[in-house]
């Protein structure tokens, strides 16, 4: 087996099918950058000096060797040659396979404005992007980060902890917009700016100027703004170049069947954000493991598991700040709203309940219950009885046990 990719979803893949057959396949993983597997969403607590870049390593090369594990790292695959079951790296190298498993992951999505390519622009994917943020921030001193999304977030974090003048640039009127509602947002705003980021909503991006490197940006509007350090955080893309080109069918991303399986060729599977499953392409963690757990199955020949697709929840990683967002968190004309706020304490809960069942969470300051207000939309369960008592959490709507025994 050959596995292209070397991130999380094809690895905890390996992981899961080495649980299940170990002596299935001689496995060879290739991967683009040049380090073992590692946990990236945890890039944020290392841009903010959190943790090192050890410290969010998953399978350090010795672990590859140690099962028996080729790994090519910084040898990423150029091409597919499904006729003849080979894969051809960058380096030359080839390696044929019984079965392929395509992990490639996402790109960062860049605005294509000019100036995009100046130096001292950058994305925010990688251990080699963190890396670059810290050299600049030794250097320089402003910072302007294009995306007030939950990336875009944690990198200005990350950088106002490393001390350079922040600015988030948003072209929506309110943060985070795909997971929060407006009151959540403000919140969450002038919690930000309570720590010295600034924020600028509402500008679209022009141009970003400079010459031999960024100076600045120009909105639509004519404004401008000094920066020497522009992180780009406004989105990622499936990354599905090599399989379009070695002709499996693809949509927004590769599509997959529910054993993860591909459509074009039944030896190839593929996992992770690179995938499109009824439609749908996922970019969070949960729904990943869940189809590692599916496709390893498949690929040791004890599958009958089937992946029926996920219901995703959010939390925003920023020190001292707490959120939650899970499912349809704005409703419409058939739904309804329990909501809970307490501005001195910084608490905000919102519930959006749909024939009595939970179908959206936004929760701000306190988040402890957002676990089981997720298990009980997941589990579709009638709240009718709890509905009084329900946003005060589970420890108001759970009955407290009763003595034992007969009178």
């Amino acid at each position: 087996m050959v596995v292209i990719g070397n991130g999380m979803a094809g690895m905890r893949t390996v992981e899961e099918l080495l649980k299940l057959d170990d002596q299935a396949y001689d496995i060879t993983v290739f991967g683009a950058e040049p380090h073992g597997n590692y946990n990236r969403i945890m890039l944020s607590p290392v841009l903010a000096g959190e943790k090192t870049v050890d410290d969010i390593m998953l399978n350090t090369p010795q672990w590859y060797a140690d099962h028996g594990i080729t790994l090519y790292a910084g040898d990423p695959v150029v091409a597919i040659d499904r006729r003849a079951r080979r894969v051809r790296a960058a380096s030359g190298r080839e390696v044929g396979y019984d079965r392929l498993l395509l992990a490639t992951g996402s790109k960062p999505f860049v605005i294509p404005v000019p100036g995009a390519d100046l130096p001292g622009v950058i994305a925010f994917r990688d251990i080699g992007d963190v890396d670059a943020m810290l050299a600049a921030a030794r250097n320089h001193r402003n910072a302007v980060v294009i995306g007030g999304g939950l990336l875009g977030l944690e990198a200005a974090n990350g950088l106002m902890r490393q001390g350079m003048n922040v600015t988030v640039v948003h072209v929506m009127d309110s943060l985070m917009e795909r997971q929060l509602d407006k009151p959540a947002a403000i919140l969450l705003q002038q919690a930000l700016e309570a720590r010295g980021i600034g924020f600028m909503l509402n500008a679209n991006t022009e141009a970003i100027l400079g010459s031999d490197r960024v100076t600045g940006l120009r909105f639509k509007d004519g404004r401008e703004m000094a920066a020497d350090l522009v992180v780009m955080a406004v989105g990622i893309r499936p990354n599905v170049d090599l399989a379009r080109s070695a002709g499996l069918h693809c949509e927004r991303a590769i599509v997959v069947d529910d054993t993860l399986q591909s459509l074009s060729d039944p030896r190839i599977y593929a996992v992770g954000e690179c995938v499109q499953h009824r439609k749908t392409v996922y970019g969070l963690v949960a729904p990943l493991w869940e189809q590692a757990r599916v496709c390893a199955s498949h690929l040791a020949g004890v599958g009958h598991n089937r992946y029926s697709g996920s219901v995703t929840s959010t939390q925003l990683k920023v020190t001292g700040i707490h959120l939650f967002s899970a499912g349809d968190f704005i409703g419409g004309a058939d739904t309804e709203e329990l909501v809970f706020r307490d501005p001195r304490r910084g608490a905000y809960k919102r519930l959006v309940l749909r024939d009595q069942r939970i179908v959206g969470v936004v929760l701000y300051g306190d988040v402890q219950d957002g676990p089981w207000y997720f298990e009980l939309m997941q589990n579709q369960t009638n709240i009718e009885s709890l509905r009084d008592r329900l946003l005060f959490g589970r420890a108001f709507c759970t009955p407290p046990a009763g003595p034992t025994g007969g009178p």
